[in-house]
């Protein structure tokens, strides 16, 4: 999963908020277009984006199509996180 993917899915507050709906269980498409004033297109523009970053994953089942998280992403990226944002570590050297 390159950063880059990553970052612009997480950049955009509609994506967050279809995340947030997530955390709670997998949801068909329908579910969580209720919760956007938004267009089925447009929503559907932030899902392809949310899976080119691998964020979630989707199962058809008949003719809907579910969403679920994928954690191992999100841990990955909180990691990532994590790690920019350590203070950098004092070493000394010693020149005795």
């Amino acid at each position: 999963m390159p950063a880059q993917h990553l970052f612009k899915a997480l950049a955009d507050p509609t994506r967050r908020e279809i995340l947030r709906l997530l955390r709670d269980g997998s949801l068909p498409a329908g579910d969580i277009a209720e919760h956007f004033p938004i267009t089925r297109a447009s929503l559907s523009h932030h899902f392809n984006l949310l899976k080119q970053a691998e964020l979630v994953r989707t199962e058809r089942r008949g003719q809907h199509i579910v969403y679920s998280l994928n954690t191992s992403v999100l841990e990955d990226a909180a990691g990532l996180l994590m790690e920019l944002l350590r203070p950098k570590s004092t070493e000394t050297t010693d020149e005795s």
